[in-house]
Protein backbone atom coordinates (compact mmCIF):
# COMPACT_ATOMS: atom_id res chain seq x y z
CA UNK A 1 0.00 0.00 0.00
CA UNK A 2 1.47 3.22 -1.00
CA UNK A 3 2.49 6.04 1.76
CA UNK A 4 1.49 8.48 -1.07
CA UNK A 5 -2.12 9.23 0.61
CA UNK A 6 -1.12 9.63 4.15
CA UNK A 7 1.28 12.51 3.17
CA UNK A 8 -1.16 13.98 0.93
CA UNK A 9 -3.91 13.48 3.36
CA UNK A 10 -2.55 14.60 6.86
CA UNK A 11 0.78 16.35 6.21
CA UNK A 12 1.86 18.92 3.64
CA UNK A 13 4.71 17.97 3.42
CA UNK A 14 7.14 15.52 1.46
CA UNK A 15 9.63 13.18 3.05
CA UNK A 16 12.44 14.72 2.79
CA UNK A 17 15.17 17.15 4.38
CA UNK A 18 15.29 20.67 4.31
CA UNK A 19 17.95 22.60 5.86
CA UNK A 20 18.90 20.12 8.47
CA UNK A 21 15.48 20.30 9.64
CA UNK A 22 13.13 16.67 9.50
CA UNK A 23 10.37 17.59 7.50
CA UNK A 24 8.39 13.95 7.66
CA UNK A 25 5.28 14.91 9.74
CA UNK A 26 2.58 12.19 10.63
CA UNK A 27 3.15 10.56 7.21
CA UNK A 28 4.11 6.71 7.22
CA UNK A 29 7.78 6.29 6.79
CA UNK A 30 8.88 5.46 3.41
CA UNK A 31 11.11 2.18 3.41
CA UNK A 32 13.66 3.99 2.03
CA UNK A 33 14.22 6.31 5.35
CA UNK A 34 13.37 3.01 7.88
CA UNK A 35 16.87 3.01 9.36
CA UNK A 36 18.88 2.04 12.79
CA UNK A 37 18.91 -0.43 14.99
CA UNK A 38 16.67 -1.36 18.01
CA UNK A 39 19.69 -0.80 20.44
CA UNK A 40 19.62 2.62 19.30
CA UNK A 41 16.36 3.26 21.46
CA UNK A 42 18.36 2.88 24.26
CA UNK A 43 20.15 6.27 24.15
CA UNK A 44 16.74 8.87 24.04
CA UNK A 45 14.95 6.81 26.57
CA UNK A 46 18.08 6.87 29.20
CA UNK A 47 18.89 10.22 28.28
CA UNK A 48 15.85 11.65 29.40
CA UNK A 49 15.69 9.67 32.68
CA UNK A 50 19.19 10.07 33.98
CA UNK A 51 18.24 13.55 35.95
CA UNK A 52 18.87 14.30 39.36
CA UNK A 53 14.90 14.92 39.49
CA UNK A 54 15.17 11.09 39.93
CA UNK A 55 16.84 11.68 43.18
CA UNK A 56 14.24 14.10 44.39
CA UNK A 57 11.61 11.04 43.80
CA UNK A 58 13.60 9.15 46.89
CA UNK A 59 11.94 11.60 49.15
CA UNK A 60 8.69 11.35 47.22
CA UNK A 61 8.88 7.54 47.93
CA UNK A 62 9.84 7.79 51.21
CA UNK A 63 7.18 10.65 51.86
CA UNK A 64 4.62 7.21 52.33
CA UNK A 65 6.04 6.21 55.80
CA UNK A 66 7.77 3.26 54.49
CA UNK A 67 11.03 1.00 54.98
CA UNK A 68 14.23 1.24 53.12
CA UNK A 69 13.82 -2.52 51.64
CA UNK A 70 10.01 -1.40 50.34
CA UNK A 71 11.06 2.12 49.43
CA UNK A 72 13.44 -0.13 46.75
CA UNK A 73 11.42 -2.54 46.09
CA UNK A 74 8.56 0.32 45.20
CA UNK A 75 11.67 2.02 43.37
CA UNK A 76 12.46 -0.88 40.86
CA UNK A 77 8.83 -2.70 40.57
CA UNK A 78 7.32 0.87 39.37
CA UNK A 79 10.18 1.67 37.38
CA UNK A 80 10.70 -1.61 35.09
CA UNK A 81 6.70 -2.21 35.25
CA UNK A 82 6.39 1.34 33.69
CA UNK A 83 8.74 1.28 30.89
CA UNK A 84 8.16 -2.30 30.30
CA UNK A 85 4.89 -0.37 28.86
CA UNK A 86 7.10 2.32 26.81
CA UNK A 87 8.73 -0.98 25.43
CA UNK A 88 5.28 -2.30 24.48
CA UNK A 89 3.68 0.44 22.49
CA UNK A 90 7.08 1.15 20.82
CA UNK A 91 6.46 -2.29 19.13
CA UNK A 92 3.29 -0.26 17.10
CA UNK A 93 5.69 2.20 15.75
CA UNK A 94 8.11 -0.29 14.07
CA UNK A 95 5.08 -2.13 12.76
CA UNK A 96 3.32 1.19 11.76
CA UNK A 97 6.39 3.63 11.03
CA UNK A 98 3.90 6.08 12.11
CA UNK A 99 3.73 8.05 15.56
CA UNK A 100 1.36 6.58 18.13
CA UNK A 101 -1.10 9.20 18.29
CA UNK A 102 -1.73 8.43 14.53
CA UNK A 103 -2.07 4.50 15.04
CA UNK A 104 -4.01 5.30 17.94
CA UNK A 105 -6.69 5.69 15.42
CA UNK A 106 -6.99 2.10 14.89
CA UNK A 107 -8.34 1.64 17.82
CA UNK A 108 -10.73 4.80 18.51
CA UNK A 109 -11.75 6.00 14.71
CA UNK A 110 -10.23 8.82 13.12
CA UNK A 111 -12.36 11.38 14.88
CA UNK A 112 -12.96 9.66 18.24
CA UNK A 113 -8.73 9.39 18.60
CA UNK A 114 -9.30 13.04 19.01
CA UNK A 115 -10.50 12.53 22.61
CA UNK A 116 -6.79 10.50 24.27
CA UNK A 117 -5.27 13.14 21.26
CA UNK A 118 -5.91 15.99 23.55
CA UNK A 119 -5.64 14.20 26.76
CA UNK A 120 -2.01 12.97 25.75
CA UNK A 121 -1.00 16.81 24.18
CA UNK A 122 -2.00 18.16 27.45
CA UNK A 123 0.06 15.63 29.51
CA UNK A 124 2.84 16.20 26.70
CA UNK A 125 3.19 20.08 27.02
CA UNK A 126 2.73 19.59 30.89
CA UNK A 127 5.80 17.83 31.50
CA UNK A 128 7.40 20.39 28.87
CA UNK A 129 6.71 23.18 30.82
CA UNK A 130 7.16 21.25 34.36
CA UNK A 131 10.99 20.92 32.95
CA UNK A 132 11.56 23.59 32.15
CA UNK A 133 10.17 25.02 35.34
CA UNK A 134 12.67 22.80 37.13
CA UNK A 135 15.34 23.40 35.15
CA UNK A 136 14.75 27.49 35.76
CA UNK A 137 14.70 26.95 39.51
CA UNK A 138 17.62 24.87 39.82
CA UNK A 139 20.03 27.13 37.72
CA UNK A 140 18.93 30.12 39.47
CA UNK A 141 19.51 28.62 42.92
CA UNK A 142 22.92 27.31 42.06
CA UNK A 143 23.89 30.86 41.08
CA UNK A 144 22.27 32.38 44.06
CA UNK A 145 24.23 29.94 46.23
CA UNK A 146 27.56 31.16 44.14
CA UNK A 147 26.63 34.94 44.61
CA UNK A 148 26.87 35.64 40.91
CA UNK A 149 23.03 36.44 41.01
CA UNK A 150 20.00 36.41 42.44
CA UNK A 151 16.42 37.15 41.84
CA UNK A 152 13.95 37.42 38.79
CA UNK A 153 16.98 38.27 36.29
CA UNK A 154 19.07 34.99 36.84
CA UNK A 155 15.95 33.11 36.53
CA UNK A 156 14.44 34.80 33.53
CA UNK A 157 18.15 34.26 31.99
CA UNK A 158 18.02 30.82 32.62
CA UNK A 159 14.47 30.38 31.26
CA UNK A 160 15.45 31.84 28.19
CA UNK A 161 18.06 29.57 27.68
CA UNK A 162 16.84 26.76 28.04
CA UNK A 163 13.75 26.81 26.79
CA UNK A 164 15.11 28.40 23.16
CA UNK A 165 17.50 25.00 23.46
CA UNK A 166 14.71 22.87 23.76
CA UNK A 167 12.57 24.71 21.10
CA UNK A 168 15.36 24.57 18.18
CA UNK A 169 15.63 20.69 19.13
CA UNK A 170 12.06 20.30 18.53
CA UNK A 171 12.26 22.29 15.57
CA UNK A 172 15.25 20.56 13.89
CA UNK A 173 13.29 16.62 14.69
CA UNK A 174 14.48 13.47 14.59
CA UNK A 175 18.00 13.01 13.26
CA UNK A 176 18.97 15.66 15.57
CA UNK A 177 17.45 14.85 18.54
CA UNK A 178 18.94 10.89 18.88
CA UNK A 179 22.14 12.65 18.17
CA UNK A 180 21.81 15.32 21.11
CA UNK A 181 20.34 12.34 23.76
CA UNK A 182 23.66 10.00 22.92
CA UNK A 183 26.05 12.69 23.59
CA UNK A 184 23.65 14.20 26.60
CA UNK A 185 23.48 10.25 28.44
CA UNK A 186 27.06 9.96 28.09
CA UNK A 187 27.74 13.25 29.98
CA UNK A 188 25.64 12.77 32.02
CA UNK A 189 26.55 9.52 33.62
CA UNK A 190 30.07 11.19 34.27
CA UNK A 191 28.72 13.88 35.71
CA UNK A 192 26.35 12.11 37.70
CA UNK A 193 28.72 9.52 39.16
CA UNK A 194 30.48 12.60 40.06
CA UNK A 195 27.72 14.09 41.89
CA UNK A 196 26.98 10.36 44.47
CA UNK A 197 31.50 10.33 44.69
CA UNK A 198 30.91 13.71 46.45
CA UNK A 199 27.18 13.33 48.83
CA UNK A 200 27.84 9.45 49.54
CA UNK A 201 28.94 11.02 53.04
CA UNK A 202 25.95 12.32 54.03
CA UNK A 203 24.07 8.60 53.93
CA UNK A 204 23.15 6.75 57.14
CA UNK A 205 22.61 3.67 56.35
CA UNK A 206 21.95 2.83 59.88
CA UNK A 207 19.45 5.08 60.08
CA UNK A 208 18.02 3.97 56.83
CA UNK A 209 17.68 0.47 57.54
CA UNK A 210 16.12 1.55 61.03
CA UNK A 211 12.94 3.14 59.23
CA UNK A 212 9.87 1.27 60.21
CA UNK A 213 7.25 -1.27 57.54
CA UNK A 214 4.23 1.00 56.70
CA UNK A 215 1.60 -0.82 55.69
CA UNK A 216 1.07 -2.41 51.73
CA UNK A 217 -1.01 0.22 50.82
CA UNK A 218 1.57 2.56 51.13
CA UNK A 219 4.24 0.50 49.13
CA UNK A 220 1.53 0.34 46.30
CA UNK A 221 1.44 4.02 46.71
CA UNK A 222 4.67 4.77 46.39
CA UNK A 223 4.93 2.07 43.56
CA UNK A 224 2.11 3.29 41.74
CA UNK A 225 3.98 7.07 41.74
CA UNK A 226 7.09 5.61 40.50
CA UNK A 227 4.75 4.29 37.93
CA UNK A 228 3.15 7.14 37.02
CA UNK A 229 5.84 9.77 37.40
CA UNK A 230 7.91 8.08 35.20
CA UNK A 231 6.96 5.43 32.68
CA UNK A 232 2.96 6.14 32.16
CA UNK A 233 4.29 9.60 31.82
CA UNK A 234 5.82 8.45 27.90
CA UNK A 235 3.97 5.65 26.60
CA UNK A 236 1.70 8.16 24.50
CA UNK A 237 4.84 9.10 22.96
CA UNK A 238 7.07 5.62 22.12
CA UNK A 239 6.31 4.95 19.35
CA UNK A 240 7.33 8.41 17.73
CA UNK A 241 10.99 7.14 18.23
CA UNK A 242 10.55 3.60 17.05
CA UNK A 243 9.05 4.56 13.53
CA UNK A 244 11.87 4.93 12.10
CA UNK A 245 12.82 1.68 12.31
CA UNK A 246 12.92 -1.04 9.85
CA UNK A 247 10.27 -3.31 10.12
CA UNK A 248 12.58 -6.51 10.02
CA UNK A 249 13.75 -5.18 13.69
CA UNK A 250 13.34 -7.86 16.36
CA UNK A 251 10.50 -7.00 18.63
CA UNK A 252 12.06 -8.56 21.64
CA UNK A 253 14.71 -5.93 21.21
CA UNK A 254 12.25 -2.96 20.71
CA UNK A 255 10.85 -3.61 23.82
CA UNK A 256 14.02 -4.24 26.03
CA UNK A 257 15.91 -1.59 24.99
CA UNK A 258 13.43 1.48 26.21
CA UNK A 259 12.76 -0.56 28.95
CA UNK A 260 16.53 -1.22 30.16
CA UNK A 261 17.42 2.51 28.97
CA UNK A 262 14.47 3.81 30.60
CA UNK A 263 14.23 2.56 34.15
CA UNK A 264 18.20 1.84 34.74
CA UNK A 265 18.59 5.47 35.75
CA UNK A 266 15.75 5.67 37.42
CA UNK A 267 16.11 2.98 39.98
CA UNK A 268 19.87 4.01 40.71
CA UNK A 269 18.82 7.25 41.13
CA UNK A 270 15.87 6.85 42.68
CA UNK A 271 17.60 4.36 44.84
CA UNK A 272 19.59 6.75 45.88
CA UNK A 273 17.51 9.27 46.60
CA UNK A 274 15.95 6.92 49.25
CA UNK A 275 19.54 6.72 50.76
CA UNK A 276 20.04 10.69 50.71
CA UNK A 277 16.74 11.99 52.35
CA UNK A 278 16.43 8.41 55.03
CA UNK A 279 18.31 10.56 57.75
CA UNK A 280 17.48 14.07 56.97
CA UNK A 281 13.86 15.42 56.88
CA UNK A 282 15.09 18.79 56.10
CA UNK A 283 16.14 18.06 52.74
CA UNK A 284 12.90 16.22 52.10
CA UNK A 285 11.45 19.50 53.05
CA UNK A 286 13.71 21.14 50.82
CA UNK A 287 12.82 19.01 47.70
CA UNK A 288 9.29 19.94 47.98
CA UNK A 289 10.23 23.34 47.27
CA UNK A 290 12.73 22.95 45.25
CA UNK A 291 13.27 19.47 43.64
CA UNK A 292 16.39 19.96 41.83
CA UNK A 293 18.23 23.27 43.93
CA UNK A 294 17.76 21.36 47.10
CA UNK A 295 20.31 18.79 46.22
CA UNK A 296 22.79 21.62 45.82
CA UNK A 297 23.05 22.18 49.41
CA UNK A 298 25.04 18.83 50.29
CA UNK A 299 27.95 19.96 47.14
CA UNK A 300 30.94 21.84 47.92
CA UNK A 301 31.18 25.54 45.99
CA UNK A 302 33.20 23.94 43.38
CA UNK A 303 31.06 21.44 41.86
CA UNK A 304 27.62 23.53 41.78
CA UNK A 305 28.58 24.87 38.25
CA UNK A 306 28.97 21.18 36.60
CA UNK A 307 25.64 20.42 38.80
CA UNK A 308 24.02 22.95 36.79
CA UNK A 309 25.20 21.44 34.03
CA UNK A 310 24.04 18.05 34.26
CA UNK A 311 20.63 18.74 36.04
CA UNK A 312 19.38 21.18 33.46
CA UNK A 313 21.16 18.65 30.82
CA UNK A 314 18.42 16.04 31.93
CA UNK A 315 15.52 17.74 32.71
CA UNK A 316 16.00 19.56 28.89
CA UNK A 317 16.75 15.98 27.87
CA UNK A 318 13.02 15.25 28.76
CA UNK A 319 11.65 18.20 27.43
CA UNK A 320 13.10 17.71 24.45
CA UNK A 321 11.32 14.27 23.40
CA UNK A 322 7.76 16.02 24.48
CA UNK A 323 8.17 19.13 22.37
CA UNK A 324 8.74 16.61 19.61
CA UNK A 325 6.04 14.40 20.67
CA UNK A 326 3.69 16.97 21.38
CA UNK A 327 4.17 18.63 17.73
CA UNK A 328 3.26 15.37 16.20
CA UNK A 329 0.22 15.13 19.02
CA UNK A 330 -1.09 18.26 17.29
CA UNK A 331 -0.61 17.10 13.65
CA UNK A 332 -2.27 14.18 14.80
CA UNK A 333 -5.10 16.71 15.99
CA UNK A 334 -6.01 18.18 12.77
CA UNK A 335 -3.65 20.98 12.43
CA UNK A 336 -2.64 21.99 8.77
CA UNK A 337 1.18 22.88 9.38
CA UNK A 338 4.84 21.66 9.00
CA UNK A 339 5.90 19.92 11.97
CA UNK A 340 8.47 22.46 13.06
CA UNK A 341 5.68 24.42 13.03
CA UNK A 342 3.50 22.56 15.67
CA UNK A 343 6.46 22.05 17.44
CA UNK A 344 7.19 25.87 17.57
CA UNK A 345 3.77 26.52 18.79
CA UNK A 346 3.76 23.95 21.56
CA UNK A 347 7.01 26.30 22.54
CA UNK A 348 5.06 29.39 22.84
CA UNK A 349 2.82 27.06 24.63
CA UNK A 350 5.61 25.43 27.23
CA UNK A 351 6.99 29.32 28.09
CA UNK A 352 3.63 30.54 28.78
CA UNK A 353 2.56 27.74 31.49
CA UNK A 354 6.88 28.02 32.50
CA UNK A 355 6.40 31.49 33.88
CA UNK A 356 2.76 30.28 35.61
CA UNK A 357 5.10 27.98 37.90
CA UNK A 358 8.36 30.42 38.16
CA UNK A 359 6.45 33.46 38.54
CA UNK A 360 2.55 32.96 39.38
CA UNK A 361 1.93 29.60 41.33
CA UNK A 362 3.17 29.53 45.09
CA UNK A 363 3.64 25.71 45.70
CA UNK A 364 5.33 24.17 42.68
CA UNK A 365 5.35 20.61 43.74
CA UNK A 366 1.51 20.47 44.59
CA UNK A 367 1.03 22.09 41.26
CA UNK A 368 2.96 19.34 39.78
CA UNK A 369 1.60 16.18 41.63
CA UNK A 370 -2.24 17.41 40.91
CA UNK A 371 -1.17 17.83 37.30
CA UNK A 372 -0.05 13.96 37.42
CA UNK A 373 -3.04 12.36 39.34
CA UNK A 374 -5.64 14.04 37.03
CA UNK A 375 -4.09 13.04 33.75
CA UNK A 376 -1.87 10.05 34.54
CA UNK A 377 -5.42 8.43 34.87
CA UNK A 378 -6.63 8.81 31.53
CA UNK A 379 -3.36 8.48 29.77
CA UNK A 380 -3.23 4.50 31.72
CA UNK A 381 -6.68 3.79 30.38
CA UNK A 382 -5.61 4.70 27.39
CA UNK A 383 -2.05 2.47 27.01
CA UNK A 384 -4.82 -0.49 27.84
CA UNK A 385 -6.33 -0.11 25.10
CA UNK A 386 -3.98 0.74 22.82
CA UNK A 387 -1.64 -2.34 24.21
CA UNK A 388 -4.79 -4.44 23.75
CA UNK A 389 -5.62 -3.86 20.04
CA UNK A 390 -2.07 -3.89 18.98
CA UNK A 391 -1.66 -7.62 20.45
CA UNK A 392 -4.93 -8.35 18.71
CA UNK A 393 -3.85 -7.34 15.49
CA UNK A 394 -2.04 -10.32 13.17
CA UNK A 395 -0.91 -7.98 10.51
CA UNK A 396 0.64 -4.36 9.86
CA UNK A 397 -1.61 -0.98 10.53
CA UNK A 398 -3.58 -0.38 6.89
CA UNK A 399 -1.99 2.96 5.93
CA UNK A 400 -5.06 3.86 3.96
CA UNK A 401 -7.44 3.12 7.02
CA UNK A 402 -4.71 5.25 8.88
CA UNK A 403 -5.37 8.45 7.07
CA UNK A 404 -8.12 7.70 4.57
CA UNK A 405 -11.59 9.56 4.92
CA UNK A 406 -14.79 8.72 4.39
CA UNK A 407 -15.08 5.92 0.94
CA UNK A 408 -11.35 5.78 0.71
CA UNK A 409 -9.62 3.60 3.34
CA UNK A 410 -12.37 3.85 5.92
CA UNK A 411 -12.16 0.34 7.45
CA UNK A 412 -10.94 2.11 11.01
CA UNK A 413 -14.04 4.23 11.02
CA UNK A 414 -14.61 7.62 12.25
CA UNK A 415 -15.84 6.83 15.55
CA UNK A 416 -14.98 3.55 17.76
CA UNK A 417 -17.44 3.96 20.09
CA UNK A 418 -16.74 1.27 22.11
CA UNK A 419 -13.20 2.87 22.30
CA UNK A 420 -13.93 6.20 23.48
CA UNK A 421 -16.66 4.97 25.93
CA UNK A 422 -14.08 2.25 27.33
CA UNK A 423 -11.89 5.29 27.76
CA UNK A 424 -13.80 7.30 29.50
CA UNK A 425 -15.36 4.57 31.69
CA UNK A 426 -11.48 3.46 32.77
CA UNK A 427 -11.09 7.21 33.40
CA UNK A 428 -14.07 7.32 35.73
CA UNK A 429 -13.15 4.39 37.50
CA UNK A 430 -9.49 5.50 37.91
CA UNK A 431 -10.82 9.17 39.40
CA UNK A 432 -12.85 7.24 41.76
CA UNK A 433 -9.68 5.51 43.13
CA UNK A 434 -7.21 8.82 43.39
CA UNK A 435 -7.18 11.41 45.62
CA UNK A 436 -5.55 14.63 45.66
CA UNK A 437 -3.01 14.20 47.75
CA UNK A 438 -1.50 17.41 48.05
CA UNK A 439 -5.20 19.99 47.76
CA UNK A 440 -3.43 22.34 45.34
CA UNK A 441 -6.11 21.62 42.64
CA UNK A 442 -9.01 23.61 43.85
CA UNK A 443 -12.31 21.15 43.15
CA UNK A 444 -10.80 18.36 42.69
CA UNK A 445 -12.33 17.14 46.13
CA UNK A 446 -14.59 15.20 43.99
CA UNK A 447 -12.32 12.65 43.22
CA UNK A 448 -11.93 9.05 45.59
CA UNK A 449 -15.70 8.70 45.08
CA UNK A 450 -15.42 5.02 44.90
CA UNK A 451 -13.18 4.49 47.77
CA UNK A 452 -15.87 4.73 50.75
CA UNK A 453 -18.83 2.41 48.61
CA UNK A 454 -15.91 -0.33 47.80
CA UNK A 455 -15.05 -0.78 51.39
CA UNK A 456 -11.60 0.84 50.92
CA UNK A 457 -11.88 3.30 53.35
CA UNK A 458 -13.19 6.29 52.15
CA UNK A 459 -11.01 9.60 51.43
CA UNK A 460 -9.25 9.40 54.78
CA UNK A 461 -8.39 5.69 54.68
CA UNK A 462 -5.27 4.18 54.05
CA UNK A 463 -6.24 2.99 50.33
CA UNK A 464 -6.96 6.68 49.60
CA UNK A 465 -3.22 7.28 49.04
CA UNK A 466 -2.38 4.33 47.19
CA UNK A 467 -3.13 6.06 44.05
CA UNK A 468 -4.87 2.58 42.49
CA UNK A 469 -6.54 4.78 39.89
CA UNK A 470 -3.49 4.62 37.33
CA UNK A 471 -3.00 0.65 37.77
CA UNK A 472 -7.34 0.10 37.36
CA UNK A 473 -7.75 2.17 34.50
CA UNK A 474 -4.26 0.26 32.68
CA UNK A 475 -6.38 -3.10 33.12
CA UNK A 476 -10.22 -1.76 32.91
CA UNK A 477 -9.61 -0.64 29.45
CA UNK A 478 -7.24 -3.62 28.79
CA UNK A 479 -9.76 -5.84 29.64
CA UNK A 480 -12.62 -3.94 28.61
CA UNK A 481 -11.29 -3.79 25.16
CA UNK A 482 -10.45 -7.47 25.13
CA UNK A 483 -13.99 -8.23 25.13
CA UNK A 484 -15.45 -5.20 22.86
CA UNK A 485 -12.70 -4.46 20.46
CA UNK A 486 -12.07 -8.25 19.28
CA UNK A 487 -15.13 -8.08 16.74
CA UNK A 488 -14.18 -4.62 15.70
CA UNK A 489 -10.62 -5.81 15.10
CA UNK A 490 -11.03 -9.29 12.62
CA UNK A 491 -13.64 -6.83 10.48
CA UNK A 492 -11.18 -4.72 10.19
CA UNK A 493 -8.22 -6.93 9.22
CA UNK A 494 -10.69 -9.04 7.09
CA UNK A 495 -11.24 -5.70 5.00
CA UNK A 496 -7.61 -4.86 5.09
CA UNK A 497 -6.94 -8.31 3.45
CA UNK A 498 -9.40 -7.97 0.88
CA UNK A 499 -8.66 -4.41 -0.60
CA UNK A 500 -4.59 -5.97 -0.62
CA UNK A 501 -6.41 -8.41 -2.61
CA UNK A 502 -8.16 -6.23 -4.86
CA UNK A 503 -4.91 -3.89 -5.19
CA UNK A 504 -3.05 -6.51 -6.52
CA UNK A 505 -5.41 -7.57 -8.94
CA UNK A 506 -5.95 -3.93 -10.25
CA UNK A 507 -1.91 -4.06 -10.65
CA UNK A 508 -1.99 -7.52 -12.59
CA UNK A 509 -4.95 -6.36 -14.75
CA UNK A 510 -3.11 -3.13 -15.38
CA UNK A 511 0.44 -3.95 -16.47
CA UNK A 512 -1.59 -7.14 -18.79
CA UNK A 513 -3.20 -4.37 -20.64
CA UNK A 514 -0.12 -2.75 -20.86
CA UNK A 515 2.23 -5.79 -21.88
Amino acid sequence: MSTDIATQKDSPETPTRRGGIETNGINVIDESERKGRSAGLFWPWCASNISVLAVSYGSFVLGFGISLTQALVATVVGAVASFFLVGLVSIAGKRGSAPTLVLSRAAFGRVGNGLPGLVSYLLLVGWETVLVSLATLATATVFDRLGWASGDSTKVAAFVVVAGVIVAAGVLGFDAIMKIQKWLTIAMIVATGIYVYLTVDHIDLDAAQALPDGPTTAVIGATVLVLTGFGVGWVNSAADYSRYLPRTARTLGVVFWPTFGGSLPVVILVSYGVLLCANDPELSAAIAADPIGALTTLLPTWFLVPFALVAVGGLVSGAILDIYSSGLTLLALGLRAPRWLAALLDGILMILGTIYIVWVADDFLSVFMAFLIILGVPMAGWCGIFLCDLFMRRYPYDERALFGSDGEGAGYGLVRWESVLLLVAATVIGWGLVIDTTGAGKGLDWLGFLLEPLGLGGREGEWAYANLGVPVALVVGFVGYLFLGARAVRRQEHEQVVAGVRAEQTATETADEKG
